[in-house]
This record gives structure tokens, sequence and C-alpha cells, in this order.
């Protein structure tokens, strides 16, 4: 084990990690108007591989965490066939914009109930996730991204973003 967790759970939230930090990056190089590509390419692979991992924990029955990795896994793939496919022409530089943030939103979503469940002072405020302080902590945290994908979208508009 490792820091007392078993090395496939380790794994699962290095790559979610990973996912977060790299996908802040690509999130910023949008608003910059940069293409990161080598940023925007880990996020995509971290975000993928953290939300198929998710999968392949012990399933007793089915949970809101893999409704949101199904969603996630749908989100990636219009990213990454909007990037890789599409190579960001016409309207599809908005949708992959669009759901590169949607993607991080869903990652750090799914921090954020982390973060309810194992913080024993927020888990005390929030027991079932469904009391105030974690509803107010997701609802604002959906705000930003909502803030962060309008504005990516309007700076990323333009044909002539420059790769970084």
């Amino acid at each position: 084990m490792i820091l007392g967790m078993a090395t496939f759970t380790f794994v699962h939230v290095v790559l979610s990690l990973i996912g977060i930090f790299s996908g802040f990056v690509a999130v910023f190089g949008l608003l910059a108007a940069k293409r990161f590509d080598g940023w925007t390419a880990v996020f995509l692979v971290t975000t993928v591989l953290t939300s198929v991992t998710g999968f392949l924990f012990p399933l007793h029955k089915f949970l809101p965490s893999h409704g949101v990795g199904i969603v996630s896994l749908i989100v990636l793939a219009i990213a990454i066939f909007a990037r890789y496919v599409r190579q960001l022409a016409g309207a599809w530089r908005r949708t992959h914009v669009i759901t590169v943030v949607i993607a991080l939103y869903l990652n750090v979503f799914v921090l954020i109930a982390q973060i309810f469940q194992k913080v024993p002072a927020l888990k005390a405020m929030a027991p079932t996730q469904s009391e105030p302080p974690f509803l107010v902590a997701q609802l604002v945290c959906m705000a930003l991204f909502v803030v962060l994908a309008i504005a990516a979208a309007i700076k990323f508009r333009n044909e002539t973003a420059r790769t970084a």
C-alpha cells in the first residue's frame, strides 16, 4: 500500500490529479487564445484513464460516480474528435473548448465530493452530501466553470490561436 491506499487506488488518484492540473493549464491556454497541445493531450489522456479506471473498482451497485464517469467519457470523446479529427475547424473549435471545460468540471466535481467524504471536518458538515455546505460548494464550482467555459469560448474563437 502507498500512503494507506491500495496501489490501484493510488494510480487512479494520481491520474485524476494530473488530469485536473493539466486541465487547468489547458483551459488557461484557451483563455489566452493559445493551443497548449501537449498539456491538452495530457489532460485528455489522463482524464480518459481516470474515468476508465473508475469503472474497474469493485462494483456492487450503480453509483452517481459511475454516471459521472459515463458522461465524462462521452464529453471526452467529443473533445478528442473535435480536436484531432475535425482539427478545430468551424464550430468544432467551440465544441472542443466547451467539452474540455465540462470534462475538467466533472473531474473537479468528483474531487469536491471526495474531499467532502475524506476530510473529517467537511464530512461532519455534510455527511450525506445533500446538506447546504456541499451543495453550495458544488454550485459555486459549477458557476465558476460556466464563466470559464464562456470566457474560453470567446477568447479561443479565432482560427489564429497560437500554438504554445
